[in-house]
């Protein structure tokens, strides 16, 4: 009798299996999916799809913080919380800051221009949260996901407690990852085939000094200190690892920075993203409405980039115009946007090189989206 007894608790926990469960099952199958077989971002979708299964395996509640759940949380809690300063994303970010070249916008200054034009979409959506009944907090929380910037996305809604945390971090990883899926139909909506055909010049602009490459991270953390305090540790930490890459006295660290450490931290940050994706916050129709307004914030984003360039191509002459599809790489997706702006070039223009100025907004992007991201704390916080 007392084997009957051990023999059926084996199956106890089927009670607890309900049918929600099963489709967050499902939900994670497709992020492995996509990680797999699409490779998208599968770094990052890969332990989210696996996390998403295990968080929602049925348990006795009772039990819970002691099984995976807590196991999850409990990584969680360690380092993308608010009281652990969201620790995971600003140490992704030291990697980022490792791998990014800022030379391209430093010997164009005026491709900066398009990355903060290209976070437009960002204040739209945040209007338009508010407009179909989010709270101020969790509208900004949605908003920021146009950035195409997961770990700003996770600071920003972490800082204002958004109730949506699981939802927004796919949503932010999900839409980094189908750039070349999203992007390509919007440039061509908003340009004409004319215009896709521009040829800007490959000359490069002036020439980028050591010393300027130096200087440039420690600049902008001060600038961006001063006007946008509440984005000062996500830039600060981005251009502590620019600054390890261009000292030239650090190349071990920078390298380290750039594999291990990314690596290492990306690894953590997709794992614990998932114990937020348990079926009960999941699925429901605030996270539908979450995943719509993200859709929309990086729409606008591509929208607002791509418009600036048209509208200065109006008042510059013939042979100096912008292929303005360069404006679309204003987002933060580095470095695929500014690939994916090149790749169209091509297509359109076997001769139509904008790999150097796609990537020049694209490195801007980064910049403005983290700005852009301090800018939402400082007026939903005041």
């Amino acid at each position: 009798m007392v084997i009957v007894e051990q023999f059926l608790k084996l199956f106890e926990n089927f009670q607890y299996l309900e049918l929600n469960q099963l489709a967050m099952w499902l939900i994670g199958g497709l992020l492995i999916f996509l990680a797999i077989k699409k490779e998208m971002e599968p770094t990052l979708l890969l332990p989210m799809g696996l996390g998403a299964i295990l968080v929602n395996l049925p348990i006795n509640p009772a039990e819970a913080e002691s099984g995976i759940l807590g196991v999850l949380n409990h990584l969680f809690n360690m380092g993308m919380t608010h009281e652990s300063f969201e620790l995971f994303p600003l140490l992704l970010f030291i990697g980022i800051g490792a791998m990014i070249d800022f030379g391209p916008v430093l010997s164009n200054p005026k491709l900066m221009i398009f990355g903060a034009a290209a976070q437009f979409g960002i204040f739209f959506t945040l209007c338009l949260g508010l407009m179909v009944g989010f709270d101020l907090n969790d509208a900004a929380s949605a908003a920021i996901i146009g950035a195409a910037d997961g770990p700003t996305s996770i600071v920003v809604a972490q800082t204002l407690g958004s109730k949506y945390m699981g939802a927004i971090m796919v949503a932010a990883y999900s839409y980094m990852a189908l750039v070349p899926v999203v992007q390509p139909p919007i440039i061509k909506l908003c340009t004409t085939k004319k215009e896709r055909r521009i040829r800007m010049s490959n000359a490069s602009g002036r020439p980028v000094s050591k010393l300027t490459k130096i200087l440039f991270p420690i600049v902008v953390t001060i600038v961006v200190g001063l006007f946008a305090p509440g984005s000062v540790a996500l830039v600060g930490f981005l251009m502590f690892g620019n600054l390890l890459r261009e000292c030239g006295v650090l190349d071990s660290l920078s390298e380290t920075a750039q594999k291990v450490l990314a690596n290492l931290i990306t690894i953590f940050l997709g794992i614990s993203v998932a114990s937020q994706m348990t079926a009960d916050k999941f699925l429901t129709w605030e996270t539908i409405l979450i995943l719509g307004l993200g859709l929309a914030a990086f729409v606008f984003d591509t929208f607002g980039g791509v418009m600036l360039a048209k509208l200065m191509n109006l008042f510059l002459p013939e042979g100096k115009k912008i292929n303005p599809m360069i404006g679309a790489a204003g987002i933060s997706a580095f470095p695929m946007s500014g690939r994916v702006v090149h790749k169209m070039g091509l297509a359109e223009d076997p001769q139509n090189f904008l790999l150097m100025h796609s990537i020049g907004v694209n490195v801007s992007g980064q910049v403005a989206s983290v700005i852009a991201g301090g800018i939402i704390l400082a007026m939903v916080q005041g």
